[in-house]
Parts: structure tokens; sequence; C-alpha cells
């Protein structure tokens, strides 16, 4: 038998209301979507003038950072050509994403769900994703 530590609801809206307001900060509306360990959707928002675009691309970001455990741009790095992971981005239906802005959220250890954020920059998705942690994680 395994114990599975995941995200709830509760956890979500955490770690969205930290992120909505380092996204408010640097005045840049976002997408910002909150996955569970396994990489399912838990909560999701899109702030006033977030762009549609960026809807589909923060789920895939946290589901990414979620079900492999890894940061985006960990994968960006090393999915050029020539790198050890080249295509990798096509994985899974093209869900997979190697572009910053997705985070795993990790608690004790273990990864217990993912943030994904889009519609600024990938420094700045990456950068609103990360305030989202710090504020979840100043709550445990």
């Amino acid at each position: 038998m395994q114990i599975i530590k995941r995200l709830d609801l509760s956890d979500a809206r955490i770690l969205l209301e930290g992120a909505r307001a380092k996204a408010s900060e640097i005045g840049v509306p976002m997408c910002i979507a909150i996955t569970d360990e396994g990489g399912n959707l838990v909560a999701f928002e899109r702030m006033d003038g977030g762009k549609v675009t960026s809807i589909t691309i923060a789920i895939d970001k946290s589901f990414t950072a979620s079900a492999a455990k890894k940061a985006t741009h960990d994968y960006g790095a090393i999915s050029q050509p020539g790198g050890p992971t080249y295509g990798i981005d096509s994985a899974i239906g093209g869900r997979l994403m190697v572009v910053g802005g997705g985070l795993p959220v990790i608690v004790d250890g273990d990864v217990v769900g993912g943030i994904g954020v889009s519609s600024g920059t990938p420094a700045q998705d990456r950068e609103v994703a990360q305030a989202g942690i710090e504020h979840f994680l100043a709550t445990l």
C-alpha cells in the first residue's frame, strides 16, 4: 500500500492567491493552473486580461511539472536539438511543456502537485509560479 500526498482545493486556493498577488504586482494578468501529484487539474484561474491562448498552456505546464515531477524550464534546456530529450515536447499528445512557468510543488521531499502559469514571458511566468509556491509553503 502507498500513502500519497496531494494538493487539495484549499491548498490550490492558497497557491492561486500567491501567484495572483505576484502577477498583479508585476502588472501581467495571468492564467494560473494547479494540478495534483498525478497532473489532474484541481483549480484554475484566468485573471481579467489573461490571454485566452494561455489557458491550455498554463494547464499543460502544471500537468508537466506535477506528473513528470520536473520544472518545465528544465525540460526546455535539455529538449533542444542534440539534447538528451530532443522531441519530448511532442510526447503525451503534445501536453508536455518545455517553456518556463511550470513548477512542481514539493512538500517534505514529495511532489504533491504542480503550478503552471502563462500569459507573460517565460521568466515572468516562472516568477509568478514561484511566488505561488512560496506563499503556499509559508502557510504550512
